[in-house]
């Protein structure tokens, strides 16, 4: 990352613990430090011009174009930095630019005890969970740590183990020997040359994983994911939700889109999934194991939602 690229943002982008940098159109820069987001004065923003001039030259960077005919942009910027602009008059207000940062994440499930993101039983558990092969769920809310903690589980995975990752832009590092990376790849302009992570998680199962693994699941890949998982694999993904009640219902709603029916989607799940995880972040900005929970044995009918119960946390 360099001044040059970022501009009047490259202090705030380069801060210590900085996850999150958002503009708001002109003049209205914040910054997430961990604490939550606090506004910033940030010179060098004050004109609509200058806002967008800046998103333009970031999407360049990262191989986008951003216009009036293309009005909006997802992007992995030099260094990993995540990048999401809108142009106006999609964008009330002016151009708003947002910036997520990779940052120096735990490595570890002892980096985030020594964090205080669990405490001592919870990291027995996970360790676990692990060494059991079992297929895991992580679960939260957006910026609650999920992918933090996919990461340190999966630095503890054996090193005579081979990891394939499936993500929509490459963000996890796990401290693991063997991990193989595929990375998603969007339409161009016209649309076309676009790579889902379905199609990457039909790969990935190609390349002899001993645990595949989906950075976040949210489309069709979830098809993909349940079958593979069900029939035997080892792997774990992220989903996006508020907590573990709400996991068969995003999972028949991603099925749905999918072309699965709801009875066949939760009878997948319960198939394809030991453990869940979930994840929260805290008033004070934290973020935090919340709990680990898996199927209770109580029978359903078929279509009935299965149940999960809290095993620790």
């Amino acid at each position: 990352m360099t001044g040059d690229l970022f501009g009047a943002l490259a202090a705030a982008v380069a801060a210590p613990g900085v996850t999150d940098v958002l503009v708001n159109g002109p003049g209205r820069v914040w910054v997430d430090d961990g604490s939550g987001l606090r506004r910033l004065a940030v010179p060098g923003l004050d004109t609509e011009a200058q806002v967008r001039a800046l998103a333009v030259r970031l999407a360049g960077a990262g191989g986008r174009r951003l216009d009036d005919a293309s009005p909006w942009v997802d992007a992995r910027l030099p260094g990993g930095v995540r990048l999401h602009a809108v142009l106006p008059v999609l964008a009330r207000g002016g151009t708003h630019v947002s910036l997520r940062l990779l940052g120096a994440a735990p490595r570890d499930l002892q980096a985030l005890r020594e964090l205080g993101a669990l405490d001592d039983r919870l990291l027995e558990t996970l360790r676990e969970v692990v060494a059991a092969r079992s297929r895991v769920l992580v679960v939260g809310a957006t910026g609650a740590g999920k992918t933090t903690l996919l990461g340190a589980l999966l630095s503890e995975v054996p090193p005579n183990e081979r990891l394939v990752v499936v993500e929509d832009a490459a963000e996890l590092a796990p401290a693991h020997p063997h991990v193989v990376s595929l990375e998603a790849r969007p339409g161009n302009v016209e649309g076309a040359g676009a790579v889902g992570l379905d199609v990457l998680v039909r790969q990935a199962l190609r390349m002899r994983p001993d645990r595949l693994v989906v950075g976040e699941c949210r489309g069709a890949e979830v098809r993909e994911l349940l079958l593979a998982l069900g029939a035997g694999h080892c792997g774990a993904a992220t989903l996006h939700a508020a907590g573990a009640e709400e996991v068969p219902v995003r999972v028949v709603a991603l099925a749905g889109a999918a072309g699965i029916d709801p009875a066949t989607a939760l009878l997948q799940l319960r198939a394809a999934v030991d453990v869940v995880v979930t994840v929260e972040r805290g008033g004070d900005g934290g973020r935090r194991v919340t709990g680990v929970w898996t199927w209770s044995d109580q029978a359903v009918p078929v279509g009935a939602v299965p149940l999960l119960v809290r095993v620790r946390g």
